[in-house]
């Protein structure tokens, strides 16, 4: 299995394997890793899936795309992540060893837990596994690395429980300054490992992550420093993430013909673009549905055809934080398949949108061929957060978060009878506390551990949105 980039072109000097891409971030040309070509699963091969455990799952879908890692190892650090021990955090103990089990809602129409990890949220269902993944290659060879990354919210304190103490690794993670709830605040800046940094840019998430890719884009830096994403901008996120797509569809269906809808809340498109590559490799996914909150730059694409990132001033502050992005690093994935794979177009359109501008595809074959990928897609605003918590809750005894709250409501008004239809759990609602208050004036249940947490000292540099600056706290950490 190789490896291309989406601006590159598929010559043989140009192709990576999966360890050589697994510590790297972007590709050196900007663009984003992904399989030469997606491998194919067949009916028979998912019959013989569908019994499985959760980490001999993952060892299946994974080795398809990791052939330059021994099978016996590859199967070693995905048992070591994938345990009930680690997963634990669900609401239903007695259910901790399925790592991922549907919620059913009503017949039909169900919740998929990926929130049971570390950090009660659904980047810890890869960051677990990247954690050991690079420790396993460091430690082969030899090197230490500088982890880069940028969050929203969520990924940064998965990265961060993933990584602390991790011999070999230091993590500078960039969050924007007062815009994440007090709780994602408190799991991150509270820890005190010495190789944790935490660094708050007075702007947004956009700002941090263009950061982040301005340090990857200086070739001679990222070398000195030897500097490794996380982000979902990492290929390896994305391949992990494939994995409970196939679960979820074992869990929703009696055989392997049949279709599954999965509603995802999306903000910087990873979560959903696993979806994609799940259905690329022929999983039965017959409707990807995308879920925007007020920052609605995807669903503004999936409707019309325009990609129009937006800036700071025009990103909203909302009480679905994680989502408050308004440009997706993983839509390039998608948009590369969308054009036929033809990193000439994607260096075309996103020159524009590195420039600050926005592309068009309405009135090209590549918008209406958009069909064949099937995705829909629909917004959510605060009061539908909030209409739809207390509409869970009454009506079927379960507490959301807001961002499992953004795609319920959209996945509501997609249903179909035709296929059962699955919405991915972003969190748990202990993680939102202010939002859940909001909506039903009660404080939300968190595990024991993390009672008291916004009480702990916390660590964290705050910064203005400048690249020279964080170079510099990099050098001298």
């Amino acid at each position: 299995m190789f490896y291309i980039s989406t601006r590159g072109d598929a010559e043989a000097s140009s192709k990576k394997t999966f360890t050589e891409i697994l510590l790297g971030g972007l590709a050196p040309d900007g663009g984003l890793y992904l399989p030469e070509s997606y491998p194919q699963v067949t009916r028979a091969e998912l019959a013989r899936w569908r019994d499985l455990s959760y980490a001999e799952l993952a060892h299946a879908v994974l080795s398809r795309f990791i052939d330059d890692i021994p099978s016996s190892d590859l199967k070693a650090l995905i048992d070591k992540t994938y345990t009930a021990e680690i997963y634990c955090n669900g609401r239903d103990p007695a259910r901790a060893g399925e790592i991922t089990p549907v919620n059913w809602l009503e017949p039909g129409l169900g919740l998929l837990e990926l929130s049971n990890g570390p950090t009660l949220a659904f980047k810890d269902m890869a960051m677990q596994l990247l954690g050991n993944l690079f420790e396993y290659a460091l430690a082969k060879k030899g090197e230490e690395i500088s982890i880069l990354g940028a969050t929203s919210g969520d990924t940064g304190s998965s990265a961060e429980y993933a990584m602390r103490g991790k011999r070999g690794i230091r993590v500078f993670m960039l969050s924007p300054d007062g815009r994440m709830s007090a709780f994602q605040r408190a799991q991150m800046y509270s820890l005190q490992d010495a190789n944790i940094f935490n660094i708050a840019v007075r702007g947004v998430f956009d700002d941090a992550q263009d950061i982040v890719k301005a340090v990857f884009n200086d070739h001679d830096f990222k070398a000195r420093y030897r500097i490794g994403a996380v982000n979902s901008i990492n290929w390896a996120r994305v391949a992990a993430q494939v994995v409970y797509y196939f679960r979820a569809y074992f869990a929703g269906t009696r055989s392997n013909g049949e279709p599954v809808a999965f509603a995802v809340p999306s903000g910087n498109f990873g979560n959903i673009c696993a979806g994609h590559v799940a259905r690329m490799m022929g999983l039965p996914i017959g409707e990807l549905v995308l879920a925007t909150n007020e920052n609605d730059v995807l669903d503004e694409f999936f409707r019309t055809g325009l990609y129009r990132p937006r800036g700071a001033a025009d990103t909203w502050t909302t009480s679905s934080p994680s989502m408050d992005i308004s440009k997706a690093s993983n839509f390039e994935r998608f948009v590369f398949d969308l054009v036929g794979r033809d990193p000439a177009v994607i260096r075309e359109l996103w020159g524009n949108v590195d420039a600050g501008g926005s592309f068009d595809l309405s009135m090209t074959p590549y918008f209406s061929g958009l069909r064949k990928f099937a995705f829909v897609s629909g917004k959510s605003s605060h009061a539908d957060r909030l209409a739809t918590i207390r509409r869970t809750y009454e009506k079927h005894g379960v507490m959301i978060d807001p961002h499992t709250a953004d795609a319920l409501k959209v996945a509501l008004e997609r249903r179909s009878a035709r296929m059962p239809m699955l919405v991915l759990e972003t969190a748990l609602p202990a993680k939102f506390e202010e939002t859940i208050v909001e909506a039903l004036g009660r404080r939300p249940e968190r595990p024991a551990a993390m009672t008291g947490i916004e009480e702990l000292p916390q660590r964290v540099e705050v910064m203005d949105v400048d690249v020279e600056a964080v170079k510099r706290f990099i050098a001298e950490a």
